[in-house]
């Protein structure tokens, strides 16, 4: 993989701390999916993270790993996602706690496959905007001037729209497409079924599915035909 996500149009994710059943999993990894993302917001140890990857040995797609805490950087992933929450007045979720793992850890990192991954956080409810402290009720402008932020300024290479939880804003998500340049974007939240997943996969490059696997496994394994069927809009 010479490029983040690069040909990743449909991604699950996977929490370490939620229990998916052994067919459910193998359904998954039958499913089509371009990859495998693990992470979440909370709950998530040295020793579940392990057991899951464990569990996704046999993958026939690239597993990644969000990079939350640095006890999780464990050998294995195919690629290492370092969140940089943009919206968030915490400087210790954009660049601090990278730089204090990067003390201890930096000369161990992958390099050629650890990317950073600017995320703004939308929904105040969910459990990562309240881990982070993200002011999530941003208008179209000011998420657009975050997209900027990230693709023109920092440079990212991923800009992760999420919602978690909660279907979110399509105008919102289009305005920020439209504000990018280089940096790929990635839409992820309440998508229940093919439907959202096509709405969402007409504006995002890659659509994450997360939360929908734990509730409605078949309707979760119908989104990657409904997000490979979808041409995104200009």
């Amino acid at each position: 993989m010479t490029e983040p996500m690069e040909g990743w149009r449909h991604v699950f994710k996977l929490d370490p701390d939620r229990e998916l059943g052994r067919r459910e999993l193998d359904a998954v990894l039958g499913s089509g999916t371009d990859a495998i993302l693990v992470g979440g917001s909370s709950g998530l140890t040295y020793d579940n993270t392990a057991a899951l990857l464990e569990q996704l040995a046999s993958a026939p797609m690239p597993v990644a790993l969000e990079v939350t805490r640095p006890e999780l950087a464990m050998p294995g992933f195919d690629a290492y996602l370092v969140p940089i929450v943009l919206n968030t007045p915490d400087g210790g979720w954009i660049t601090g706690r990278q730089a204090r793992a990067l003390e201890e850890w930096g000369g161990l990192v992958p390099w050629d496959k650890t990317w950073a991954e600017g995320y703004l956080i939308l929904n105040p409810d969910c459990e990562a905007a309240k881990v982070s402290g993200a002011e999530a009720s941003l208008t179209e402008l000011q998420a657009a001037a975050y997209a900027r932020l990230a693709d023109r300024l920092l440079r990212l290479p991923l800009l992760y729209v999420e919602y978690s939880g909660r279907f979110g804003d399509m105008a919102l998500l289009r305005r920020v497409k439209r504000a990018l340049s280089g940096a790929r974007l990635v839409y992820g939240g309440g998508i229940d079924g093919p439907e959202r997943a096509a709405e969402a996969a007409r504006i995002a490059t890659t659509v994450v599915v997360g939360n929908v696997l734990y509730v409605d496994p078949a309707a979760a394994l119908a989104t990657v035909a409904a997000v490979r069927e979808t041409v995104p809009a200009d």
